[in-house]
């Protein structure tokens, strides 16, 4: 008697092509969204940048999320709000902050690659013990690989000294949000679509604040400042 055969469906294919070309686009846009800073600091100050992309993602998020926070307890939204006080206001403050005074942006692409070594880091603090041999191999082999895929295209720069702490502060604000993500009890969990509306929504609160302190809160509407904020 023979054993019948597994054939893969055609909807198995598609999902598998979908989501391969979801995670072609995620690394697409993390990659880009270091230039994009770049370009958009050419017609406004990057914090003002960082508002709108907020305002324009949480307005976006809107119809897919309101309900969820609606169900959510006050306690749930806080969490989650300061999560993202940490991902997206400190880490798009740090890096965005220091390519502005003149980080290169791909060594600043290349400090936030390193998320996972900082993300370990904080563990150890925070949990007090050593990760095992196969958590720093990995580390080592990641690390290694983005040094090898952005090491040419690496430059200093003429940024003041100080300025070069910004990315790696952006970077370790975003592996504490991370960290504090993955420790979240499940009754505190939301989708993603809540999660991210909530986040953008207070970020863009920080934001209004930072850039507001700069200068006005509306843009002069050009198309490089547009491209930045979609960029971004």
């Amino acid at each position: 008697m023979s054993l019948p055969q597994f054939r893969p469906s055609s909807h198995c294919g598609k999902a598998a092509l979908w989501l391969a070309a979801a995670e072609v686009l995620l690394i697409v846009a993390w990659s880009s969204g270091f230039v994009g800073i770049r370009f958009a600091a050419d017609y406004a100050p990057v914090l003002l940048v960082a508002f709108w992309r907020c305002v324009v993602v949480a307005f976006a998020l809107l119809p897919f999320s309101l309900s969820a926070i609606r169900r959510a307890s006050p306690l749930t939204v806080a969490v989650h709000a300061g999560i993202g006080l940490l991902a997206m206001t400190g880490y798009l403050t740090g890096v965005s902050k220091g390519i502005e005074y003149g980080v290169p942006a791909g060594l600043a692409a290349l400090i936030a690659d390193l998320l996972p070594l900082g993300t370990a880091l904080l563990s150890m603090l925070v949990q007090r013990r050593l990760p095992d041999g196969r958590v720093w191999f990995g580390l080592t082999l990641g690390v290694s690989g983005v040094t090898l895929a952005t090491g040419s295209a690496i430059s200093w720069g003429n940024a003041p000294m100080w300025s070069y702490l910004l990315p790696l502060a952006g970077m370790l604000s975003l592996a504490l949000a991370t960290l504090w993500q993955q420790r979240l009890p499940q009754t505190q969990a939301m989708s993603l679509p809540a999660a991210l509306g909530i986040q953008s929504a207070v970020s863009a609160l920080a934001f209004a604040a930072m850039a507001g302190a700069e200068g006005p809160l509306l843009p002069t509407m050009t198309t490089g400042f547009v491209i930045g904020v979609l960029w971004t």
